[in-house]
């Protein structure tokens, strides 16, 4: 005898009032509600207050749901949205703390288990499919159906739900490569079919039907409050469905763009409000002082919104970097994502409360331990930077001055500047220049114990520790990072004088055949299977002699994206040549048709690169 089918019980509790008819839904289903909540919580007594919410709300919307609603579908969504709802109220201590463990566990085994990659992630890229397709994956690897199974219930035939499971695995596969997981459907298909669907506690059947029977009425506050911030969401996804129906029809009347925003504001609306500043501590991808140690940074993190869009900007501190834009802002609660370029992605997980986000990786480099930032109304600002007034050589200062050296010795040291400032209560504030990679004002502490002298970098990436001489012109030393000691001199410099060549430097150029003026290119590569396209600037300067200079920023690298001058520079028209040792780069190129023309040299390897003037005469 055939089974009877989900709607058909619907229908019989809509219509007849049939107990029985929900129970048999209740034990059909509350493996899979369970799970989603379970997937989102964490914890089995929150877990088993969502599926009680979401049999509630399944009770009380019978006799609305269609015909043709594949109901494994429905509860999905149903308690991925409710489940959100909950994660989004005021909780409980235990929560709170159990939520950090939780994320602490996940980074930690990552590594070893596909499930423990895919599995934060899942339900939420399940609800980016479309209908259909999110239905078919459910019936096929949660549900564990047989394609034959599949295309009955999707009222299709048995080639074409193949197909449909077949392109939903693709989009999955897409959207988890995406945010760096690397995977294939295969992988995906295996591991829903084995971990998806976790068992509800025995009793849990029993209670949730006879309160969902009851359509909430027997049910706790905590429970009713849920429910109705879940309707809320859910009112919000059905608007949401209906603007992306129609999103074909808008785009061609040039209207697709009022569409998105209208959606995403509406997204963004229903969830909690990020707007302000946010403060932790980041490893850098430098050494440290001590061997192992590695160099940190405050920062800050201000987040800003204009209809119900966000944007947001970043502040180095350590590194005294102002402003730094993050580039496109994705928020689909609890999830929060920066993605500045392709390279640079930032993924971080907002706390039930919006007072904390945990920041635990990034594109570009992974986080040894999570990144935790706090919410505050009292940000930690950028040092500015020096004016020359503040270190100009005062009488009585034994550092205050403008210091020039190098680290190394022979051909192969990198030269260094340092600014220093007395203050009135006898401190200092100084800041130190790495031109030859552009690396320039990194603060500086100092300690002054005379002759003793240690100049510390502020994010801990580095340190010079020496002693001045007795006519207070010198400085030298070590510099010791990473546990290694290099000797290190600096020298009293005329700071006004080295400005003055600068406005010797003249960038107009006549006519196309000159080689003077600001030329920018880009570079595009592929950095672990992902396309970056990464900004370059050339600035060359013609000198009152006829010779030239020329600095060259890569933009995109932060934190070395100051202009590096050139360490050679040989112009034999049309052909040029420039090297930045300290970089190991060097340009090879023509001048032809107002473009250079030519090759980027580095690490044993080359590629294309052609400037083109930026800027008029």
């Amino acid at each position: 005898m055939p089974e009877v089918s989900d709607m058909e019980l619907l229908r019989d509790y809509d219509r007849q009032g049939s107990e029985a008819a929900f129970a048999v839904l209740v034990q059909r289903h509350i493996h899979l509600v369970y799970s989603v909540a379970f997937r989102h919580v964490g914890i089995a007594a929150h877990a088993e207050e969502i599926t009680q919410a979401v049999f509630i709300i399944l009770a009380r919307k019978a006799a609305g749901l269609r015909p043709d609603t594949i109901l494994e579908g429905w509860l999905h969504e149903t308690a991925r949205l409710t489940a959100l709802s909950f994660l989004r109220g005021e909780r409980r201590r235990q929560f709170r703390e159990q939520e950090a463990y939780m994320q602490s566990t996940l980074q930690e085994s990552a590594e070893a288990s596909a499930w423990n990659q895919l599995a934060p992630l899942l339900d939420e890229a399940l609800s980016r499919l479309g209908k259909k397709d999110r239905d078919a994956v459910i019936l096929r690897f949660f549900k564990d159906q047989s394609l034959h199974e599949v295309a009955a219930g999707l009222r299709v035939s048995e080639v074409a739900a193949q197909r449909r499971v077949l392109r939903a695995l693709e989009k999955l596969h897409s959207y988890f490569s995406r945010r760096g997981i690397s995977s294939t459907t295969a992988i995906i298909a295996g591991v829903m079919s084995a971990h998806s669907i976790q068992a509800a506690p025995v009793a849990l059947a029993k209670s949730v039907t006879a309160v969902a029977l009851a359509k909430g009425a027997a049910a706790s506050a905590s429970t009713l409050t849920l429910i109705k911030e879940a309707l809320k969401l859910m009112a919000w996804a059905k608007v949401k469905s209906a603007a992306v129906a129609g999103a074909a029809v808008l785009l061609t009347a040039g209207m697709g763009v009022v569409v998105f925003e209208a959606v995403h504001s509406a997204r963004v609306a229903a969830y909690p409000d990020l707007q302000g500043a946010w403060e932790g501590v980041a490893q850098l991808d430098n050494a440290g002082v001590a061997s192992g140690e590695t160099a940190k940074s405050h920062i800050v993190l201000k987040l800003t919104k204009s209809n119900g869009v966000y944007t947001a900007t970043a502040d180095w501190i350590e590194m005294a970097r102002s402003n730094v834009p993050m580039g496109r802002v994705v928020y689909r609660y609890p999830s929060l994502r920066f993605e500045r370029n392709p390279r640079d992605v930032w993924q971080l997980q907002v706390n039930a409360e919006a007072t904390e986000m945990a920041w635990d990786h990034w594109i570009h480099f992974i986080q040894p331990d999570p990144v935790l930032l706090r919410r505050t109304r009292t940000p930690d600002p950028v040092p500015g930077r020096l004016a020359e007034g503040d270190f100009a050589p005062r009488a009585g200062s034994d550092l205050q001055g403008y210091w020039k050296g190098a680290i190394g010795t022979g051909p192969d040291s990198v030269p260094v500047n340092m600014k220093i400032a007395g203050l009135a209560d006898g401190s200092f504030r100084a800041e130190g220049d790495n031109p030859m990679q552009g690396a320039n004002g990194q603060p500086l502490t100092v300690s002054y114990d005379p002759p003793a002298v240690k100049l510390v970098l502020a994010s801990g990436g580095g340190m010079f520790q020496g002693e001045i001489n007795s006519a207070r012109t010198e400085l030298t030393g070590s510099w010791i990072q990473d546990g290694q000691s290099t000797p290190a001199t600096v020298k009293r410099a005329d700071y006004q004088a080295e400005q003055a060549l600068d406005t010797d430097k003249d960038y107009t150029f006549i006519s196309g055949n000159d080689l003077q003026g600001h030329w920018r290119g880009s570079w595009v590569a592929t950095i672990a299977k992902t396309k970056v396209t990464i900004r370059l600037a050339l600035d060359i300067a013609r000198l009152p002699d006829g010779s030239y200079s020329a600095t060259f920023a890569n933009l995109d690298q932060f934190g070395n994206d100051d202009p590096i001058p050139t360490s050679a520079f040989r112009f034999e028209p049309p052909n040029l040549h420039l090297e930045w040792k300290w970089a190991g780069g060097a340009y090879e190129g023509k001048l032809k048709n107002g473009k250079l023309i030519g090759t980027w040299l580095q690490g044993g390897g080359s590629f294309p690169l052609v400037f083109e003037r930026s800027g008029t005469r």
